[in-house]
């Protein structure tokens, strides 16, 4: 295992231990350190601290290391600085300004475990007020997160359910453009039949009034000669004299 990366939060210098009764003690040898009369003071802070960050653990070349959030009251400089280290981290890991980035997220949540653990040192009670208000903002960012993946997956669904609609109709408006186009196909067909019926009737109708004409003609003038033939027979004999 890698050793950690370097956080916002204030962490003491790494332990070395070898076994969970080397960790135990390294974690005695701190209080100690403070004092007798502030032993019990001590332990009972670190403890807080200690579940609230959990220290840091890692394996190099076969030796485990601890590394125990520090129990250092913070200064007015350290909070300074604290805000300092901040744009700086933003600025080089170029985490956005605005909208969801992981980066942003990480760096102003070890920002806001290093006031938890300023404010625990002074004062254990609104340290774990602190907490509460941490693990409350987390798990209402973690609803928006779950709401959010789901309405984005509702989205996909119903992009790839338009997608296959808009399909299904394309496909209905060609098979409607093609019945379209036989059928206007069908309609020139017949008007091109009626033309040509109409123009076969025509010439019909003027060959029949052609022959009509003829035949009145052939009729009139059979007419006429019948006609004259009659007069030239009922016609008296050249020298007649009516009356004797």
């Amino acid at each position: 295992m890698i050793p950690p990366v370097e956080s916002l939060v204030k962490y003491d210098k790494p332990v070395l231990v070898s076994s969970s009764k080397d960790k135990a003690k390294s974690k005695k040898t701190k209080a100690e350190a403070l004092g007798v009369d502030k032993k019990a003071k001590a332990l009972q802070t670190e403890d807080i601290l200690n579940a609230i960050l959990p220290p840091r653990e890692w394996t190099e070349d076969g030796e485990l290391w601890v590394q125990y959030v520090s129990a250092v009251p913070a200064t007015r400089s350290d909070a300074i600085s604290l805000g300092e280290h901040l744009d700086q981290r933003l600025q080089l890991r170029r985490a956005r300004d605005s909208g969801i980035c992981t980066i942003r997220e990480e760096l102003y949540a070890q920002t806001f475990d290093e006031l938890i653990r300023q404010v625990t040192i002074e004062c254990a009670e609104r340290g774990l007020l602190f907490l509460r208000i941490r693990d409350e903002s987390r798990m209402r960012i973690a609803a928006y997160q779950t709401l959010y993946e789901s309405s984005l997956a509702f989205a996909v669904r119903k992009a790839v359910q338009g997608e296959d609609e808009k399909s299904e109709l394309e496909m209905k408006i060609k098979d409607m453009l093609a019945d379209r186009r036989d059928k206007l196909k069908y309609i020139q067909e017949l008007t091109d039949r009626s033309e040509s019926l109409g123009t076969r009737e025509e010439e019909r109708w003027q060959q029949m009034k052609k022959k009509h004409n003829v035949e009145i003609k052939s009729l009139k003038d059979l007419y006429k000669a019948q006609t004259k033939s009659l007069q030239e027979a009922l016609a008296p004999p050249p020298g007649f004299i009516k009356g004797h």
